[in-house]
């Protein structure tokens, strides 16, 4: 199966496009991971894609593109895949479907994790990173949660990009920049929307029967 993969920050993306992937024994594709597979090879695009990464300015449509194509060629993922993280725009879903077409290919199925905003707020926001080790804890979710780090000992703080003000605007960007995608893959009849609430494994579970119906 081909499968695209778009929901909100804090709908736990990354997490259930590991979990699908695994049990469709189909690659998860990213744009994070493609970027670092790119930049630590050394390969053409990789060095292209540091140039604008070092100076923290978002790598160009065309070299994302480029890299995805060069991905979703490789022999594994010939019975499908899953992709998350892109497209992240109507453009690039219009370049997505172009690609596949060339293969006589397309998408199966797209993948909406609807989630509340409000909950979004609450799962990113209640969260605090060790200074130390680096390791991500929820003053919430993880029961007697004080300052210090459980595993190293080291100071919790929150991120800059965690609190409340940065998440409510984060989510404001992924509204302008994805409803319109949301809405291209509705138009194409592939679009599942998948309440993306509850434990981990009751949302992979609602995903899959998604795709199995």
């Amino acid at each position: 199966m081909r499968i695209v993969l778009v929901g909100p920050p804090g709908a736990g993306k990354g997490t259930q496009a590991q979990f699908i992937a695994s049990h469709l024994s189909i690659p998860k594709i990213s744009t994070g991971d493609i970027f670092r597979a790119n930049v630590s090879g050394g390969t053409e695009l990789g060095v292209l894609a540091k140039q604008y990464m070092d100076k923290g300015d978002l790598v160009p449509d065309e070299v994302t593109v480029a890299m995805v194509r060069d991905r979703i060629s490789q022999p594994d993922a010939a019975r499908g895949f899953l992709l998350d993280g892109f497209p992240r725009n109507v453009p690039q879903a219009e370049t997505l479907r172009a690609i596949l077409a060339e293969h006589e290919l397309g998408l199966d199925k797209v993948l909406e994790l609807v989630v509340d905003e409000d909950e979004v707020v609450r799962r990113l926001s209640g969260r605090r990173t060790c200074g130390q080790c680096g390791r991500i804890w929820h003053v919430e979710f993880d029961e007697g949660r004080d300052d210090i780090c459980d595993d190293c000992g080291g100071q919790l703080f929150q991120r800059d990009d965690d609190k409340e003000e940065v998440v409510r605007h984060r989510l404001e960007v992924y509204k302008e920049q994805t409803e319109p995608l949301v809405e291209f893959y509705e138009k194409e009849g592939i679009l599942v929307g998948i309440e993306a609430t509850g434990t981990v494994e009751e949302v992979t579970a609602r995903a899959l029967a998604a795709l199995r119906a």
